[in-house]
């Protein structure tokens, strides 16, 4: 950084040594007399143009931390002014159970590298024995999972078949037959027609189904039939539902007086809710029978692999198998990780509301930090002057802290490509980045910033006003011997003292006449 500054220090120099030659050519008189005209002596020199803006100081990095789920913090790790290294440990909740889950997780995976470890090894007898009784074992438990689901769908049918020949027909006239009818009178007639037919398909669907389960065996398609069962009992539930609901439109007279309604009605609700246990009995069994298959046929399979020895493709397939388990240790420790705040990046801590025991929900921000590397300074440049400033120029920052005696030098590192107006004003947001880590630059300090735009030496300048513009183009007026002329010019950049550029029209040692004009 001291390099830097001497050498702007340095340039400075030998542009205020250019700005004595020129103001000592500004009276300059041309013998031992006076002259009408005031002439500038013009030699080139180092031409510097700068622009001059405000700014504040930032952390190059800055970040508000908090946790990815919610939960009881456990422990803090720091406080507001320490410095930690980036991944260090800040803030953890509550997460014995994750860690509980990584290590059952971490097991299984364990467990599949042994059985590759195995397959490679290949069998002994004793375990080929061992699967061998466990597959024996497993065909005794689908056998009575079998038997258990074809007596729950035998009962399925008793149930639906009691419900209504038994509790529903009580008050259905004529119920097997091709006209059944309500033994009494409702005060909804289209609700009872409705009924009346759906106890003629009801009993269409009992008797197809008294054939199938009449018939059915352990050994046949138990999942097929259990389906029927299933589906069978769903239309039974709903015709007792209407059946309740025709009830609930009774008219009470002589042949059904209010009392045998009601009883009716309590007869319903009891089967209705028998036959959702059945519903539920039967759905239990098919589900056990459907268990208890996979896992004879898992440990049929697990024997042929032990008489058959390791193929390429039982290999292929156990790695598949731990890969599937490592990617759960992985989403375990994913979880895990979302317990715990960690530092993204080496820094110091700004903020600190976590506190052990306060109950935190996700990404709410508890934790905030700087980074510890090279600050940066916001700036924002009126739109006037943003033309000339580049990525990469040279500044010279002073900071209100320090005064205009302890400067720092910095580069221009970015400028957004879209306006902001501030003020009224529209300007756009540059960024500056210090040349070196400095202890004494902290975030939120006041910046006083002089950007160095254009640097060049060898430049032929002189005052604005002395050019002048006519019909769209620029003159100089020049004095030759005692004759004043005017020169057209081409011009350039203005400095930062308000010089401009003369590129073309001007040579060293001409003379300007300082009152064009005159």
């Amino acid at each position: 950084m001291n390099t830097a500054i001497a050498f702007l220090k340095s340039k400075a120099g030998i542009t205020i040594a250019a700005l004595v030659v020129l103001a000592g050519g500004y009276f300059f008189v041309q013998g031992s007399r006076k002259t009408v005209d005031e002439t500038l002596v013009v030699h080139p020199a180092d031409f510097i143009q700068q622009v001059s803006v405000s700014g504040t100081v930032k952390a190059a990095q800055t970040v508000d931390l908090g946790f990815a789920a919610s939960g009881r913090i456990s422990a803090v790790y720091g406080k507001v002014g320490d410095t930690v290294a980036a991944g260090r440990p800040l803030a953890a909740i509550e997460n014995g159970d994750l860690r509980a889950a990584i290590q059952q997780k971490q097991a299984l995976l364990q467990n599949q590298e042994a059985k590759l470890a195995a397959l490679k090894e290949g069998t002994r007898q004793e375990e080929v024995a061992v699967a061998q009784e466990q597959v024996n074992s497993d065909k005794t438990a689908l056998a009575q999972n079998q038997q258990a689901l074809l007596n729950a769908i035998q009962n399925a049918y008793t149930q639906s078949d009691n419900a209504i020949h038994n509790s529903v027909d009580q008050f259905v006239n004529g119920a097997r037959t091709q006209n059944p009818h309500l033994s009494f009178s409702t005060s909804n007639y289209q609700l009872q027609t409705s009924f009346e037919f759906k106890r003629l398909d009801i009993e269409s669907m009992l008797t197809a189904w008294q054939k199938s389960v009449a018939g059915l065996r352990a050994s046949d398609d138990l999942i097929r039939a259990a389906s029927e069962a299933q589906a069978n009992l769903t239309t039974v539930a709903s015709f007792l539902s209407d059946a309740n609901t025709v009830l609930s439109t009774a008219i009470a007279n002589e042949r059904a007086s209010q009392s045998t309604i009601d009883a009716w009605t309590a007869t319903i609700t009891s089967v209705r809710t028998n036959i959702n246990s059945t519903v539920t009995s039967v759905t239990s069994a098919m589900t056990a029978m459907m268990n208890a298959s996979a896992t004879l046929q898992r440990d049929e399979k697990n024997l042929s692999l032990k008489m058959a020895g390791a193929t390429q493709a039982d290999i292929d397939a156990q790695n598949a198998q731990i890969a599937s388990a490592r990617a759960d240790v992985e989403n375990a420790q994913a979880n895990l990780a979302k317990t715990v705040v960690t530092a993204p990046f080496t820094g110091v801590i700004t903020r600190m509301d976590a506190k052990v025991g306060m109950i935190v929900s996700p990404n709410v921000p508890e934790i905030s930090m700087n980074s510890a590397s090279t600050y940066q300074i916001e700036s924002y440049v009126p739109e006037v002057s943003i033309a000339l400033v580049k990525t990469g120029n040279a500044a010279v920052v002073t900071l209100d802290a320090y005064g205009e005696e302890v400067p720092f030098a910095a580069t221009v590192v970015s400028i957004d490509p879209a306006g902001t107006v501030r003020d009224g004003v529209p300007t756009y947001r540059v960024l500056l980045q210090f040349s070196g880590a400095d202890a004494r630059i902290r975030s939120g300090m006041t910046a006083n910033i002089v950007i160095t735009t254009a640097q060049r030496s060898g430049v032929i300048s002189i005052p604005q006003k002395l050019v002048v513009t006519r019909d769209g183009k620029k003159y100089v007026t020049v004095k030759t011997g005692e004759t004043s002329t005017e020169r057209a010019v081409t011009t350039g950049s203005v400095s930062s003292l308000g010089n401009i550029e003369i590129v073309t029209g001007l040579v060293d040692g001409d003379l300007v006449v300082m009152t064009p004009g005159k």
